[in-house]
């Protein structure tokens, strides 16, 4: 029989669940560090939420266990990496707390278009400030979402029944999904242009950071309403905190800061702020929810195998691991390549192995070329959701296999198909190493390093250079550039690794190059 701790407090129903299957559980929620050092090493199974840390050192100690469930998304208190490398499998659940946090998102918007909480506080001080507190109606304002994923989705049904304009921006919408929730797909500018109200439902990935500054601002309707219930690091705190006090931004309603706990902040105390302690999971369904589908998870793992919401775990067996291992890096690799450089809806993904792969387990090395390609933009995206992910986006997947790669061994090429363009990238091994061999159906011959500047342009003289100047004027070294053109005169591209990370500034100098048409920095 397996054995299960759960070390956090949570809803009885995971113990209840855990039991049902089969499975002895333990309650321990009130153990420290090193209690949960002494005890670890009796369990099969960890649950937790985000009191308990499961740290390296826990993992090193824990010589039984096979998974540790967290009641909850973030896994900010698990070492994911150290479990994995023990092969211990981590899954949390992402959607149980979808409706509670959109819910909260609307209840935030109505707070800060009538100022109830200033409202509440005044009015229990004994005054009676009827004309001081002047609000705005929901009705027939135009309310911008950024990011329409399952909780985005929710707060647009939402507004919708409050007879609100609903525009969204998520570059993985397409149109038949926005149609389908009655929303409006526009781009960012068009969003911070349009809208009343702004509510933020996208993950912290390095695409979204900062997406709220002030340039942002400058682009929005002045008496704009700003509402966060997803992750802090999205808004410039000091540039919001101007904007509030210059009156360009109406008023602001945050249940999640940059630091948490925020227990010091610059928002703090803004008469047209309200701050929540992010409660957007903080309700008793929610809670249930979490518990009930991380004990039912765990419960199917421990007695069948099965795997739902994993978070580092492949279907790859062990006598497949080495032989796939290089594979895996270069279809990751591709995926992310193509990830970085999309900017709008995918329709369809076309993922071609040959030669000697097309010989090989194929179905990780295409979950691992979706990992790679939906978690620019996307949080919590890992082998065994990146498929069910991107069925649910309506992302046509198709893989082709053959034993002919051409001048190759071996050859991965992904394509992919957007609303506006198809891309793209092959790549193979040498000597187990990943190579980037075709860009656009230009020849190159690259190696993909930490920090790159891809780069497409007209091939006409002076590029190089003018590159190496922008660079070299801002301190940034070269390590490899690697140059491609389809034919003299016609398109080329460069692949350019620095030693460092190039800023918006300097992309955008390079951009204004003549003849480039566009940079864009990558991370791998």
């Amino acid at each position: 029989m397996s054995k299960v701790l759960i070390s956090d407090k949570m809803s009885p129903l995971a113990e209840a669940c855990l039991k049902q299957a089969g499975i002895k559980v333990d309650v321990i929620t009130d153990l420290d560090k090193d209690g949960l050092l002494d005890i670890i090493g009796d369990y099969d199974g960890l649950v937790v939420r985000s009191s308990t840390k499961a740290t390296a050192k826990v993992i090193e100690a824990a010589t039984k266990l096979t998974v540790i469930g967290r009641a909850g998304i973030g896994v900010d208190n698990i070492d994911v990496e150290a479990a994995t490398a023990k092969g211990i499998v981590v899954m949390n659940t992402p959607f149980g707390n979808s409706i509670t946090t959109a819910e909260h998102a609307i209840s935030l918007m109505l707070a800060v278009a009538r100022q109830i909480p200033q409202a509440n506080t005044s009015t229990h001080a004994g005054k009676w400030e009827k004309s001081r507190f002047m609000g705005v109606e929901l009705m027939a304002k135009t309310l911008g979402i950024i990011g329409c994923g399952n909780i985005g989705s929710i707060v647009a049904d939402r507004a919708q029944g409050l007879k609100m304009k609903v525009v969204a921006y998520d570059p993985f919408l397409t149109p038949e999904r926005a149609d389908a929730i009655g929303v409006e797909k526009v781009e960012l500018p068009e969003l911070f242009k349009r809208a009343d109200f702004i509510s933020l439902h996208t993950p912290l990935t390095d695409a979204t950071r900062d997406i709220i500054n002030a340039r942002a601002i400058k682009k929005m309707k002045k008496g704009v309403r700003i509402i966060n219930c997803a992750r802090g690091g999205l808004i410039v705190e000091g540039d919001l905190k101007k904007a509030l006090e210059s009156g360009d931004v109406a008023g602001a309603a945050l249940d999640v800061f940059a630091q948490e706990p925020a227990e010091e902040n610059p928002l703090f105390g803004m008469e047209n702020v309200i701050a929540t302690p992010h409660l957007g999971a903080a309700t008793t369904e929610a809670q249930e929810k979490v518990a009930e589908q991380v004990a039912e998870q765990m419960a199917d793992f421990l007695n069948t195998g099965a795997v739902a919401n994993a978070l580092n775990m492949a279907s790859v067996s062990a006598e497949e691991a080495p032989r796939l291992k290089p594979y895996m890096t270069l279809a990751q690799q591709l995926g992310s390549f193509a990830g970085q450089a999309t900017n709008s809806a995918i329709r369809e993904v076309t993922i071609a192995f040959e030669g000697l792969c097309g010989q090989l387990n194929c179905r990780p090395l295409t979950a691992v070329v979706l990992q790679g390609l939906l978690s620019p933009l996307m949080e919590g995206v890992n082998m065994v959701n990146a498929p069910t992910i991107a069925k649910d986006r309506d992302i046509h997947i198709r893989e082709i296999r053959s034993d002919d790669a051409g001048n190759f061994q071996t050859l991965i090429t992904l394509t992919v198909t957007t609303e506006t363009q198809t891309r793209t990238i092959a790549g193979t091994l040498f000597n187990e190493e990943p190579r980037v061999v075709q860009i656009k159906g230009i020849p190159i011959d690259a190696k993909l390093g930490p920090n790159m500047i891809y780069i497409t342009n007209g091939d006409e003289p002076g590029i190089i250079g003018g590159v190496g100047t922008i660079l070299g004027d801002a301190g940034l070294n070269i390590a490899t550039f690697h140059l491609g053109r389809s034919d003299l005169g016609g398109d080329a591209i460069a692949l350019i690794e620095v030693d460092g990370d190039p800023d918006a500034g300097l992309l955008q100098r390079i951009a204004a190059l003549p003849h480039v048409v566009t940079a864009v920095a990558m991370k791998f």
